[in-house]
């Protein structure tokens, strides 16, 4: 599992990046004026923007518990994350869609196209740069889901930083294409209605990402547990201690990305005394802890059983 540091990492380096690819578009947006370019612009500064709001929610998430949060600050990162999916969806998506639409309803016909050999510069650079951010953030990605597949790994994963930066800049690489595609097409066939369907393009690409984030980011800020088959990991550690007898509902819910709340409950063999259930408690929370570092509050309910479960933890 990718720590903060490496995520943090693939996060500055994206700003860094997006923040000089969108000061060169917008110069050559003046210059020439494309609707394309205007839309990557536009996204590039959008994605520099949400790099920081992640900074921010990466920052946060590392106060410490106090009175008014007492289980900590993690779930910050996951607001913050559901506000760059809002982001790239209204502004990038929302204005990038409008430029091309736009560009579309007012070319006059018979307009002339400009030299293109400023755009073609620009977008070598992008190019160039983007390449960079997006190698940063694919190594931190892949170091984070290890043999997962790709798709596996998003759906589950608990920190949305790493997944956030590769999908923000796998649509930007998406986005130069199409803009060059764009542009390209647009002066070798005289035609300036497909500069304004590059930029349509672009918006439905941002708009597509913002869903997959904005969807993976919901279950989280409304308490995502662990998967099924950990579940069954860790009722089967419980359950092999000696002094267990039956475990009953094991309640779940990440509060960050690398703080898991355990609550359960759990029935001690008949004639435990009690010096042998505080012992026995904590070789639970050890074991746990132990396989599941992530498992930072365990609460442990002896009490919760009064009606008496069997050994799978069903109800009698």
């Amino acid at each position: 599992m990718a720590g903060h540091g490496g995520s943090k990492t693939a996060v500055i380096a994206a700003v860094i990046g997006n923040l000089i690819i969108a000061i060169i578009k917008f110069i050559a947006a003046a210059i020439t004026g494309s609707s394309a370019m205007i839309s990557e612009g536009i996204h590039s500064l959008v994605d520099t923007g949400n790099g920081g709001l992640l900074l921010h929610g990466m920052s946060r998430a590392k106060i410490p518990a106090d009175e008014g949060h007492p289980f900590g600050h993690g779930k910050a990162l996951y607001f913050w994350t559901l506000v760059v999916s809002v982001s790239i969806f209204g502004i990038g998506g929302g204005m990038s869609l409008y430029e091309g639409i736009s560009h579309i309803r007012h070319v006059a016909p018979g307009a002339e196209l400009s030299d293109p050999t400023v755009n073609y510069i620009v977008l070598a650079i992008a190019m160039v740069v983007e390449g960079w951010s997006f190698s940063v953030a694919l190594r931190e990605f892949i170091k984070a889901k290890g043999t997962q597949k790709s798709w596996a790994y998003i759906r589950g994963a608990k920190d949305p930083s790493t997944f956030t930066i590769v999908l923000e800049d796998s649509a930007a690489m998406a986005g130069l294409v199409f803009a060059f595609l764009g542009v390209f097409f647009g002066h070798m066939l005289g035609n300036p209605y497909l500069d304004g369907a590059a930029s349509i393009i672009i918006g439905v690409i941002l708009m597509s990402v913002a869903f997959v984030l904005a969807w993976e980011t919901k279950g989280l800020l409304l308490g995502e547990g662990v998967d099924a088959k950990t579940l069954a990991d860790m009722r089967a550690r419980i359950m092999a201690d000696p002094a267990v007898s039956g475990v009953g509902d094991i309640l779940t819910m990440y509060m960050g990305p690398y703080e898991l709340l355990v609550n359960l409950g759990v029935r001690f063999a008949p004639g435990t005394s009690i010096e042998e259930t505080h012992e026995a408690i904590q070789r639970i929370e050890a074991e746990l802890s132990a396989a599941y570092p992530q498992c930072t509050r365990i609460y442990i309910e002896a009490e919760s059983l009064k009606q008496g479960v069997d050994g799978n933890g069903v109800s009698a």
